[in-house]
Formats: structure tokens, sequence, C-alpha cells
């Protein structure tokens, strides 16, 4: 680190008392060459020591010590060992509401949604049928809530990139979308242009959420595509071979200068 140039001499001449506090708290083995120092202010200066622990690569004794008005020795404040410029940190933390994953719930897992989800409003904001809406909050009916546009543009927009989307490596295999499948059971609601649920048990996404322009080889409309021509008469080849005549008998060969068979005198 570098020295400020307004550093109190008394304060930077206390290499010896820093390292002697920084090994009394680490250990002589992790405690590395001194760095440099850091003014934090009037008569309060921090010297900093490699940290040898294979376990803090990067890290660094931090020792910060002070001086009374006029006073002629160093003390120290205190002593802990802080992350360099090339440290190896963990990953910042995140609340376990932002590292959930899909998948990550199992069975007999509860997870609640917060009171303010914006991916969820109350049923009777729903505006995909006024008239039923307005009906069932008259008469109390009906889920609580419901997905808000918010939530809905981020379900497509993760079923559209994801599996069952139309850049899966299955989908891209075929020329024909899930659209135009018999098997396709469309959503209800403002989803239904884009998604519908596979209904073919041999599919590999039957009873999931496909797009409409997600596809594979199940598709109702797939034909196998046979040839109805009937096939040519065999190939007879007679080069070379003298066929037996209709009056000798079967499996005798007969030479076509002589009466007589071959092979006798």
């Amino acid at each position: 680190m570098p020295t400020s140039s307004a550093t109190d001499r008394v304060l930077v001449d206390a290499v010896d008392l820093a390292r002697a506090v920084a090994v009394e708290v680490g250990g002589l083995d992790v405690v590395g060459e001194h760095e440099g120092v850091d003014a934090d202010g009037e008569r309060l200066l921090t010297h900093y020591f490699a940290c040898l622990d294979r376990a803090y690569r990067g890290w660094r004794w931090s020792v910060t010590v002070s001086r009374a008005s006029r006073g002629k020795t160093a003390s120290v404040d205190e002593v802990v060992l802080l992350p360099g410029p090339e440290a190896l940190l963990a990953p910042e933390w995140l609340p376990w509401q932002e590292r959930l994953r899909p998948g990550d719930l199992g069975v007999g897992d509860l997870l609640p949604t917060a009171a303010d989800d914006p991916r969820l409003v109350p049923a009777f904001f729903d505006v995909s049928d006024d008239d039923v809406d307005q009906v069932a909050f008259e008469l109390g009916l009906g889920r609580p809530r419901v997905l808000s546009p918010e939530g809905r543009d981020l379900a497509a927009t993760r079923w559209h990139e994801g599996a069952a989307g139309p850049d899966a490596p299955i989908a891209k295999a075929v020329a024909v979308p899930c659209a135009t499948c018999g098997f396709f059971l469309p959503l209800a609601g403002p989803l239904r242009q884009a998604f519908g649920a596979c209904g073919n048990g041999y599919a590999p996404d039957d009873g999931r959420v496909v797009a409409v322009d997600h596809g594979c080889g199940a598709h109702s409309e797939v034909v196998v595509v046979t040839s109805l021509a009937a096939p040519p008469p065999p190939l007879l080849d007679e080069f070379g071979v003298d066929p037996a005549a209709p009056e000798h008998a079967v499996g005798s060969v007969t030479d076509t200068d002589s009466a007589e068979p071959l092979g006798h005198s």
C-alpha cells in the first residue's frame, strides 16, 4: 500500500510493534513480509503484513496503531485479517429467496410466497375476463391471488428459453411445430396463443408445458413414406449356362453337340 506523505513518522516506524501483535494473534508461521501502510486519519495508521496461510491466499494482516497528541510512542488499536486486492472471496451473499432455482424444491419442502410478491396480484385484478372476475369477486369465489402481468412474462420467458422452447435440440431436429400437432392442448387465458401441454404419451414432453413453436418426432402428422411400386422381376443370368433339355432326367447335363450325357465315352 502507498504511504501517505502526511503520515506520522512515529506510527510509520512502529513496524516491529505491529508485527509482534500480528504474530501474537495469528502465529509466527502465518505472518509474512510487511506490505506497506495506510493513513486512516490524524495520528492513526494501519500496517499490512502478508498472510501465509494457504487457506487465505491474497489476504493481509492489518494492524492499526495510533498515538496520543504529542505522544512519542505508538499503541495498537486493533488487529484483523482483511482481504487484499487479489484475495479469494466467497460469492456475494444472497437471500434464500434469490438463491432458489427451478427444480430445487423437493418432496415435503415448503416454499412460502411473500405477501408483496410482484408475480402475483389479487384475483379481482385479473383482466383476462372482466365479467367472470367481477362475479367471482362479488361472490367471494376463486383464488386469492393470480399471476400478475409481470409474473406471466417471467413464466413465458422461462418456458420459451428452456428445454420446451424452439431452441431445444429436439425441436430443431424437426420441421413441424407443436401448434399443428393433434396432441397439443392449448393453455387457457393470456398464454393460450404461446403455450400448451403435450398429451402424447410417447413424446418426451408428455404432461409438460411446451411452446407452440417447440417440436419433436412424435408429432401427430408425422407420416412414414412407403413405396407402393411393384418390385422389378428377378434377374436371371444365363451367361455361359445351357439349360437342360426337357426330355432328360433331372440332374443330368447334356452336351449341345452330342446326344450322350457329358462325361460318358
